[in-house]
């Protein structure tokens, strides 16, 4: 690849906690990628409508509010109306094990929980990256 991994960073909805997000944009940039972050209270078509003007590769959104079966559903519709099908999505928060692999099903990549190393968050992108969007 020819330039560097870009990712979306987003939060969605009303939670107002983005430290998190913060935080993963920050490591994110540190490991090479462009980070594109959006700021606090997305509704899933900004981050779509985000995602498709930006050219990324990868779609992170920090979820804590507990909206994730709303939110995950229905930013992967938009993705497939708008012909995002090799773009990832992934993301973190608070998200119950069974509901992860509910949305894993679903076509969402893997999802972290609060506390997991930020080295696995990059190193998953760049992989699933180089497997998905090859350049």
């Amino acid at each position: 690849m020819n330039r560097p991994v870009r990712v979306l960073v987003a939060k969605v909805g009303l939670d107002g906690h983005d430290r998190g997000a913060k935080v993963i944009a920050t490591a994110l940039r540190d490991a090479g990628m462009e980070v594109i972050y959006t700021g606090l209270r997305q509704t899933p078509e900004m981050v779509v409508n985000a995602a498709l003007q930006e050219d990324v590769d990868a779609i992170g959104v920090s979820i804590l509010s507990g909206a994730h079966m709303t939110v995950f559903p229905k930013i992967i519709a938009l993705m497939k109306e708008k012909g995002l099908t090799d773009v990832l999505l992934t993301g973190g928060g608070i998200i119950p094990e069974d509901d992860m692999q509910q949305l894993n099903k679903q076509g969402v990549g893997k999802l972290f929980l609060p506390g997991t190393p930020t080295s696995e968050i990059s190193g998953y992108i760049k992989d699933w990256v180089k497997e998905n969007r090859p350049f």
